[in-house]
Order: structure tokens, then sequence, then C-alpha cells
């Protein structure tokens, strides 16, 4: 439960400290004396989201500290182990400073953090119900999540939304791929062409150069030939090539050379050497082929245009056509195996949809024994709160088929009935403002005995209600004390009268200062207050004499 609630320069709060217990402490004052700035100050420290204007004018920060004492197994603790943050014994403090501007600082356990550690813990902490929260019970988006939790469904919850998921996924897939065959089907006939042509060309890498290169010297043929005749009768005729020259040439220096001495030798060396490049030459042109003739060109000139102008049509290099061929060749693959796959694409959503079924099915059975279970449990307190004709009825609507979603094949509503005769509908339709709140109290209280958290705070939760009516409400709230912490912001006298403990908010002007303040009242200023609430301003001995009648009954 909430222990302890400490708040420093916040909003019209110089300092405050308040010691909590368990059962029904009530907080009550006049309008404005500032009882909604608790209620700020704890959803704050709880992680809702901090704005301007909560550092009390003239300090530099504001503080909000509440403390909690736990049991040893309730599942907070678990949460701050997930989050690598301290456990101490029996106790929980989560403490939250905020600087003008709206920026804030979060410690848990004096350990320092982010809001999204608080906004974890938080709602396994307390739950906050403003008068105007009401609106809560009209908003259908909310029913949904209220039944789950209520059901304990979650895990079911989460395994139908994986399972829709992988169901739509598996549409999508086979969607795609059926787009993909169909333009492929448009493809197809391009494409065997295509391929039926490149593979009868069978291009090859490199070839558009082997026959640019022969087709030059088949174009030149004749003239290659007597050039290459002519240089052998220049270079290795017996009369006068250069060949014999060099060897005549080295004969004659051979002989001269003991005469003259070393002079001679890199002249001979020179001889040597240019004699025997010469003849390396004259056997490699001897063993040229010129070999050709006009129909090889013919051949030539047909295999290279028929290249160049298939590499056109496909907008590549000649080197480049084998790669087209092997890509067209792996799309025609994938069109002649896209039946196999579509098939198992099909097998897939059928068991996918077949999965989904099966989960959202348990899933909406958990909810349907679950709503059975919160009509019966809120039907058993509407008579408490003087609703005896009411009847509230938890409707579970099935959806179209083009309405199903990753929430479910379902919807469901919370509906009520005030009068017998009248069948249940939409609650904001059949109810009025004060019956609207005492709904909504018999359904938390109906959540709180089912799931139970350590604290629960209601704002005015009896607004529009009063006489009997208000002290059904406090009867209720105190009858729900026993079992779960809770506080009551009210201005009905009877629900202030049930409570275990009493606060009082004011609000002060001093020297031009105003300043909130909360006081624990004992028994007489109880009766005082309950009396004002009353009779208002003057307050006379039949109100005190009421006060005291309320708070002995």
């Amino acid at each position: 439960m909430l222990t302890t609630l400490s708040i420093k320069d916040f909003v019209l709060i110089d300092q405050l400290t308040l010691e909590l217990d368990a059962g029904l402490t009530v907080l009550t004052g006049e309008t404005g004396a500032g009882k909604s700035i608790l209620l700020d100050a704890i959803g704050l420290a709880l992680g809702l989201r901090a704005s301007q204007g909560m550092v009390r004018q003239g300090a530099r920060q504001a503080s909000v500290s509440i403390a909690f004492r736990l049991p040893n197994r309730h599942p907070v603790y678990h949460e701050l182990r997930e989050l690598d943050l301290p456990v101490l014994d029996d106790e929980l403090i989560l403490r939250r400073t905020f600087q003008e501007g709206g920026r804030s600082r979060v410690y848990i356990n004096d350990v320092p953090t982010g809001v999204a550690a608080l906004k974890r813990l938080g709602p396994a902490l307390i739950e906050i119900q403003g008068q105007f929260d009401v609106h809560g019970l009209l908003d259908r988006t909310t029913h949904r999540q209220i039944l789950i939790n209520f059901c304990r469904c979650e895990a079911e919850n989460r395994r139908m939304q994986s399972d829709w998921r992988a169901w739509q996924q598996a549409k999508t897939a086979l969607s795609q791929a059926e787009d993909d065959i169909t333009r492929g089907q448009q493809e197809e006939d391009f494409l065997r062409f295509s391929v039926s042509e490149l593979e009868q060309l069978a291009p090859s890498i490199g070839e558009e150069l082997e026959l640019s290169t022969r087709r030059q010297m088949l174009m030149n043929l004749e003239t290659i030939r007597e050039a290459a005749g002519e240089s052998l009768e220049l270079l290795s005729d017996a009369d006068g090539g250069a060949e014999t020259h060099i060897l005549k040439a080295l004969g004659l220096l051979d002989r001269l050379a003991p005469k003259i001495g070393d002079s001679l030798n890199p002249i001979l060396t020179a001889l040597n050497s240019a004699s025997a490049e010469l003849s390396v030459a004259i056997t490699e042109l001897n063993a040229l082929s010129f070999d050709g003739d006009v129909n090889e060109l013919s051949s030539v000139d047909e295999r290279l245009f028929a290249l160049r102008d298939c590499a056109r049509k496909h907008g590549v290099k000649v080197d480049d056509l084998p790669a087209v061929l092997a890509r067209q060749q792996r799309a025609l693959e994938g069109i002649d195996n896209q039946s196999g796959h579509l098939a198992q694409l099909q097998r897939d959503v059928a068991q996918r949809e077949t999965e989904w079924h099966t989960s959202a099915q348990l899933f909406n059975g958990q909810l349907s024994k679950g709503a059975a279970r919160l009509d019966q449990l809120v039907g058993d307190e509407l008579p408490k709160l003087r609703l005896e004709a009411a009847q509230f009825v938890t409707r579970l609507k099935p959806l179209s088929e083009d309405q199903w979603s990753e929430l479910g094949s379902i919807a469901v509503s919370f509906e009520a009935s005030t009068n017998p005769d009248v069948p249940p509908g939409p609650i904001d339709k059949v109810a009025s403002g004060g019956e609207l709140s005492r709904f909504l109290l018999a359904l938390k209280v109906a959540l709180a005995s089912d799931n139970p958290l350590p604290t629960l705070i209601f704002d005015e939760v009896d607004a529009g209600v009063g006489g009997a009516t208000a002290s059904a409400v406090g009867k209720r709230l105190q009858q729900l004390a026993k079992s779960v912490q809770v506080l009551s912001v009210t201005h009905s006298p009877q629900v202030a009268a049930k409570g275990n403990h009493h606060f009082q908010v004011s609000k002060l002007v001093h020297n031009g200062r105003t300043t909130t303040s909360v006081k624990p009242m004992s028994t007489s200023e109880r009766q005082a207050e309950i009396a004002r609430m009353l009779a208002g301003a003057d307050i006379g001995d039949a109100a005190l004499a009421a006060a005291l009648d309320l708070m002995q009954g």
C-alpha cells in the first residue's frame, strides 16, 4: 500500500508529507483548495507527463516522492529485477524532480532511472480514477483491454495477435507471388525467344576481339603475304640477305681480331647477338600462316556483326552477352518453378489461417468466460449502490470477416440498463451522471476483487449523487477498503463520514502568497468538517448533530 506522500515546491505546495494507512482515507476541502494537486503529484510520481508551471514560483525545482509497503511476492519486484534496480525489504520509493521547463529526473529506491521505468511499475501499484474518467466507460476502445486484464488472458491475446500477423504476412507473400507470375507470364514469350536466340548464338567472352583481329588480317591478306615474302628475301637470301651479310662481317672481323686485340670484342658480341636474334625472327616468320580466303572473311563478318547486333538489342557490350543469357535462363527457371512455389504459399496461407482461427477461438472463449464472471460480480455490486433494478452486460459481438483485425473477431462493449423493462444498451444512452459514477464504482470493485491493486484512488467518484445514494457509495468504498487501500477525494459528507482516516485540504493566503496545506483531522475536527459539507459556512448544532450521526451510522 501507499505509506508516504512527500511533496516540495510543487504548484501551491511549499512542503508536505502525508503518512497514509490502510483502509479508507478521505480528502475533503473547498472547491479549488488543491485536492487535485495531490492527485497530480501522485500521477507524476507514477510516470505521467510533466508540464509547464509545476515548479512553485520562486523555487528552482519541485519534487514528489511516494513510498510503498508491499508483500514480498508482489509482481513489482519482478519488474524491478528486470530493470536491474535494487529491491528493498518490503519497501519501494519512487521519486521525481522537476525543473521549470518540464525537465525531470527519476529515482527508484534512490537509483537514477527514466520515466519509462515509472510507467512500467505504476499500473501494478496505484489506479487513479477521476470523476471524468467515467468517459472511459463510454469509450468502447477501452472495454476490450479492461476485459483482457480481468480475464488475465494477455498471453492468449498476444498469441492470437502473433498468429494474425503471420497469416497476413503469408497472404502478402502469396499476393506478391501471384503478381510476379502475372508479370512473368507477360514476359515469358520474350524471355523464351531471347534465351533461344542467345543459346543459338552461344557468345563467349573475348570473342569479339578475336574476330575483329582476324577480320583485319583477312581484309589485308595479300598485302601481308607480299610483305612477308619480301621480308624473308631481305633477311635470309643466300646472296644478299641480312643474315648472309652479318655472317660475312663476322668472318672478316674474326680474322682481324688477333691482330687488333680486344678492341673488337664488343662489336663481335653485338654481331653474334644480332645474328642469333635474326635467325629467330626468320624462323618465326617462316612459321607464320597466312591462310584464308574471301569465304572466311564473309563468315567472320557475319559472326562479328551478329554478336554486335545482339549486344545492341540488349543494351550491353558483346562480352556481357553470356551474363545476359545466364540471367534470362534463371528467370525462365523461376517461371517454370513458380507453380510449385505458389502452391506452397497457398498451403502456408491456409495453415496460418487455421492457426489464427484456433487461437482466436481460444481467446474468445476466455473472454466469454470472463465476461460472464464480470457481469456477475458487477451485478452483485449494483444493489449495494442503490441500483437494484440495474443490469450490467459485457457484450461480445462477432465481427464480420472484413472487420477482423489484429484485435480479433469480436468487439467488446459494456452495456447497461437501469430499468427492468428496458433492454441493455450503450451505457451513455441509458445512465445519468450519478448512475455512471456508480456503474464505474461497481466495475472497479469487481475488477479489484479479482485482481487487487495495493491502492485505489477515487477522485469525486460520488459526483452527481447525494442522500441515501451517496451513503451507499460511501459504505461500498468502506467495504472495499477492507481488502485494498482506498483514497477518495470527495465533496460528499456521506462518503467522508465513512472514512477510516480524514485529511482536510485547504488554501491559505499569507502576505500575498497562496499555499495549499493538508492536515489530518481529529474526531471533533472531522465532525466540524462534515457539518460544513452538510450546511455550508454557517455550522449550527443541527449540522454538528447530523455530522455525528453520519459518522456513527
